[in-house]
């Protein structure tokens, strides 16, 4: 088992908490090494226009954002295992049947070069399609919403991260699993929980759907940070839970950490609905707005969880204090 500097992981953890740190909130951080939780500390949560705040614990279920883009991976792993789903052969999405869009395959949609339009902003609501589809026009029927974007380039010849592309995702899953007819909102919540969350030890995740139904796998799943770490966890075994229980297909873990794009903006690289760290070798991590992260070293044995509230802007000073976690495992 590797060992780790706890020293460090204290003094990156003082520096992330700290009530004048310049990357905004830190609301939970949790350091897991060989399934075992070696290190944890928890924020406060700031008032807002929603409500007050108060104090993060161990049992307070916080927002995902888009780490649930690779809890939809896991889904879609399943599924894979089963044979119930192709990963390439056309996607299932019925309006793109008889039009180029169904060249558009399952795998082209995992590795976000669909070839659709789709404007991924948080800020501008004049020119996002992700603003729109969660909070506008979009909101009823999110899949359709961004299914119906005009293909703008041959599938699999453009990489565009998307939260609309995930969305598509998640209705070709709820459709594998619900019959015609069926309630698809109970019947992909009993899914969700049945064959992931509680083998994988997530007992207080919790999924938000649309009107239609459809788990909005961009972008919503609530959880204790100790259970984003035991998701992590599931993939730094290869799908395999605590207990030894096989969750995902083998080898799945190594389908979403294989390299697909280098994202300039950031300075991350890509795989199938996980993020890569470059400069940690073997590294992949789930990633969501305003600084959720969970990030998976396997040759560390370590798994990392920071949620907070960070602008864009100071996120790297976020990643630079995960690196020291990471660092203090070598």
């Amino acid at each position: 088992m590797s060992t780790i500097d706890l020293p460090t992981v204290e003094r990156a953890a003082d520096a992330l908490f700290a009530a004048d740190a310049p990357h905004g909130v830190s609301l939970a951080l949790v350091v897991m090494q060989a399934g075992t939780v070696v290190f944890e500390r928890y924020g406060q949560q700031p008032d807002t226009v929603f409500g007050p705040g108060g104090p993060v614990t161990a049992d307070t279920t916080l927002v995902s954002w888009s780490m649930a883009k690779s809890i939809t991976h896991a889904a879609v792993g399943i599924l894979v295992g089963e044979g119930r789903l192709q990963l390439d052969a056309p996607a299932a999405v019925p309006e793109w049947q008889g039009t180029p869009k169904a060249a558009i395959t399952l795998q082209h949609l995992l590795n976000m070069r669909p070839g659709l339009e789709f404007v991924e902003d948080y800020v501008d609501d004049s020119v996002s399609h992700c603003l729109e589809m969660l909070y506008g026009a979009g909101t009823h029927d999110m899949a359709a919403y961004a299914a119906g974007l005009p293909l703008l380039h041959e599938p699999g010849s453009c990489w565009n991260y998307s939260s609309g592309t995930t969305n598509i995702i998640s209705r070709i899953i709820g459709d594998a699993v619900c019959p015609a007819g069926g309630d698809r909102r109970g019947t992909m919540e009993a899914f969700l929980r049945t064959r992931l969350f509680e083998p994988a030890g997530m007992h207080s995740a919790i999924p938000k759907f649309d009107d239609a139904g459809t788990f909005v796998g961009s972008s919503y799943v609530y959880a204790t940070a100790r259970d984003f770490a035991r998701f992590g966890d599931l993939y730094r075994n290869d799908g395999v839970a605590a207990d030894g229980t096989r969750v995902l297909p083998a080898g799945w873990a190594a389908h979403a950490a294989t390299f697909t794009a280098h994202d300039t903006d950031t300075g991350f690289a890509y795989g199938a609905q996980w993020w890569l760290w470059p400069d940690f070798a073997g590294s992949f991590a789930c990633h969501g707005y305003e600084g959720q992260y969970t990030v998976v070293l396997p040759d560390r044995e370590l798994v990392v969880v920071h949620l907070g509230k960070s602008p864009s802007a100071q996120r790297p000073i976020v990643n630079d204090r995960l690196r020291d976690i990471f660092r203090a495992a070598e």
